[in-house]
């Protein structure tokens, strides 16, 4: 092959390659702030169990309630905590 299809292949690979970057960016962002929120609800939730022992309240330690927590935040945890009181 001749040097300059070598260079157009290269220079339409990073054409690609940035233009697949932009697309994807937001995706991951929002996947790693989810994947964020997930670990700070997982804390919270331990820290629930860990102080609710003295009170008799406590929640399972599963990632469903994690979510639940770290995209809800406080009202996530009131309506676990409703949630199993009703269930």
């Amino acid at each position: 092959m001749t040097t300059i299809v070598i260079v157009f292949l290269v220079a339409a690979g990073f054409f690609i390659l940035s233009l697949l970057f932009k697309l994807l960016k937001k995706p991951i962002r929002l996947a790693a702030k989810l994947a964020l929120h997930t670990l700070f609800g997982y804390a919270a939730l331990f820290i629930l169990n860990f102080v609710g022992s003295w009170v008799g309240i406590g929640l399972g330690l599963n990632w469903v309630n994690a979510i639940v927590v770290g995209v809800l935040g406080v009202p996530g945890v009131i309506l676990l905590l409703l949630l199993q009181y009703v269930f």
